[in-house]
């Protein structure tokens, strides 16, 4: 694992931290680790779900190291895909199509480009008072292809995310919170508390029923009703059939009737 990239594991949660000084800016290496640390969570079954944050309480991300793309060491500016950015292509969760474990982004601070398109590939987003989000690559003469243009206009209404897709205007965390792109803001110093204490909720929970919840929400996404009905019906889900013959279903109705704590195993 890069030094960028720091894991620690705690009862089923892996929490992840960039920290690359200044700006914790995301080059292939790190992006390459960011992967491994995300493959780690879906492949290993003891683990349920995972934490990203990041060092400081400044910057979260300023995204796509520009410096090392500009000095071309191992970075491509172009057609980057076809370089190795590791599992998940940038930033290791964008493109991470198979990751069925939800990961909770903890943002300490500015998170921007890259930054923003990794922490809104997350599933839950708490963010400290003084972040903001933005997207400032229209005058790099670039543009946010790795979430910002596939994701952004999902979770904000067009016009805003025009704004700042075009503008590259600034969002501060309270207004994101106002559309619903972010799920909490809080004080600095209850960030980590808040998200730890998420993953400790979805960690104690039925691991394949949070599973099949993940990947219910990603293969019906823009479907209507009656589409997602015939999308659980059609046996082409994972997780959602192994749920429902699951022992852990089981045990979760037979706890709820003792009137007992569930002992979930995963099967």
């Amino acid at each position: 694992m890069s030094e960028a990239v720091k894991t620690t594991r705690d009862n089923g949660v892996l929490e992840i931290t960039l920290d690359r000084p200044k700006v914790n800016a995301i080059d292939r290496a790190t992006s390459i680790a960011l992967g491994e640390a995300f493959a780690t969570l879906r492949d290993d079954p003891e683990l349920r779900c995972a934490v990203i944050t990041a060092a400081g309480d400044k910057m979260f991300s300023a995204g796509w190291d520009l410096k090392a793309a500009a000095a071309g060491d191992e970075e491509e500016v172009g057609l980057w895909w076809h370089t190795d950015y590791g599992q998940g292509s940038f930033a290791g969760i964008t493109e991470l199509w198979d990751l069925d474990k939800p990961v909770i982004a903890a943002l300490n601070g500015l998170t921007l480009g890259g930054g923003f398109e990794l922490a809104i590939a997350c599933d839950l987003i708490v963010c400290a008072e003084h972040v903001e989000f933005g997207l400032p690559e229209v005058p790099l003469g670039i543009v946010p292809d790795s979430g910002g243009l596939q994701r952004v206009p999902k979770y904000l209404p067009h016009r805003i995310a025009a704004e700042l897709l075009l503008l590259g205007r600034r969002m501060p965390a309270q207004e994101a919170m106002h559309y619903g792109m972010v799920n909490a803001v809080v004080p600095q110093d209850e960030l980590m508390a808040t998200a730890r204490g998420w993953a400790r909720t979805i960690a104690q929970g039925a691991p394949l029923a949070v599973q099949a919840i993940k990947e219910i929400l990603r293969e019906t996404d823009g479907m209507s009703v009656h589409e997602s009905f015939d999308k659980l019906r059609s046996g082409d889900l994972k997780n959602f059939p192994k749920v429902l013959l699951s022992e852990d279903a089981k045990e979760g109705v037979a706890a709820f009737a003792e009137k007992r704590t569930a002992n979930f195993r995963g099967v």
